[in-house]
């Protein structure tokens, strides 16, 4: 096993990755710049709205300080839309079919693939856009990639996932179907350095995949994110009320940060904070992780009430 130092996107000097050659001897470890395709047909998409039922995939469990990620593969958080190709139709998670313009899965294999639909750093509201409509047009995915994470029926291992997952990009040689680089890192320090370094330059996080890992679906220590959460204050506005399990009951919180953005928590209550929410113009902490484009918090979820603070 031979120690060399890369700089993923740019960054990270000095970020020691291990790279195993018995298992990626024929595709070495590169990064490439973003592809755009060179043609477009000018037949629509659309996003069906059918009856979905959620898929039966693999999904990760939160990152832990004592983790030994010298057993892990480690890649970038990609902030696009999960998509799962069961070799003939591209879904979501949440299994609804998404329609693709017929260049951008051309050359496809028949054999399911896992992967973010994807754009660039930051531009998440592009893609939940694109996905969320019913119809959209062709040239509106020219610059979407669908970058590969997993492939679910293969019985091989992750690192043997990972060398067959780069076969299929350069046989395919389909500018929209991209594999994310994977790195070994030498340790836990270098791992936070790297996750620092992908925050500053937009990114949302860190994966780990356990290199000896079979697929499994459902929640493992297989796969692991390392994402930042960030601490807040804002005021509550209004109170929104729940429906199904939380019939009766506070469903939302409407806030204002200092900022005076206006934006909707509706996670982190218990059930007695949700038969007694914050006060209207009481003051909350919150966490979240990142930012949208228009400065609303992402995932933000309620930790506690702060009733005597004011915002700063």
């Amino acid at each position: 096993m031979n120690r060399i130092i890369i700089k993923p996107f740019g960054l990270l000097a000095l970020l020691t990755v291990l790279a195993s050659k018995a298992a990626l001897a024929a595709s070495p470890l590169t990064i490439a710049d973003p592809l755009v395709a060179k043609s477009i047909d000018s037949k629509p998409a659309n996003t069906q709205r059918l009856k979905a039922k959620a898929l039966d995939i693999q999904l990760a469990s939160q990152y832990k300080g004592s983790t030994d990620i010298s057993e892990y593969w480690v890649s970038e958080k990609l902030d696009g839309v999960r998509g799962y190709w069961d070799g003939k139709k591209m879904f979501t998670r949440a299994g609804n079919q998404i329609n693709l313009p017929v260049f951008f899965t051309a050359g496809w294999p028949t054999e399911p693939l896992e992967g973010e639909l994807w754009t660039k750093r930051g531009d998440f509201e592009t893609i939940s856009g694109l996905i969320q409509r019913k119809q959209t047009k062709a040239s509106q995915w020219k610059n979407v990639k669908f970058m590969l994470f997993d492939l679910p029926t293969h019985q091989g291992t992750f690192t043997e996932r990972i060398r067959a997952m780069r076969a299929y990009v350069q046989q395919i040689k389909n500018p929209h179907l991209r594999a994310i680089e994977q790195y070994r890192v030498a340790n836990n320090q270098l791992l936070q350095n790297w996750l620092e370094e992908a925050i500053r330059a937009g990114g949302e996080g860190l994966m780990l995949h356990k290199a000896d890992a079979l697929y499994q679906t459902g929640r493992s220590a297989n796969i692991l994110k390392l994402k930042p959460m960030f601490d807040a204050e804002a005021e509550v506005i209004a109170h929104l009320p729940g429906k199904g399990k939380y019939q009766g009951k506070l469903g939302a919180i409407l806030v204002k940060a200092n900022d005076g953005i206006e934006f909707k928590i509706g996670t982190g209550f218990s059930d007695q904070e949700r038969q007694d929410p914050p006060p209207i113009g009481s003051i909350i902490t919150f966490k979240y992780s990142g930012k949208t484009k228009k400065g609303v918090p992402r995932f933000a979820s309620f930790l506690r009430v702060r009733y005597l603070a004011k915002l700063e």
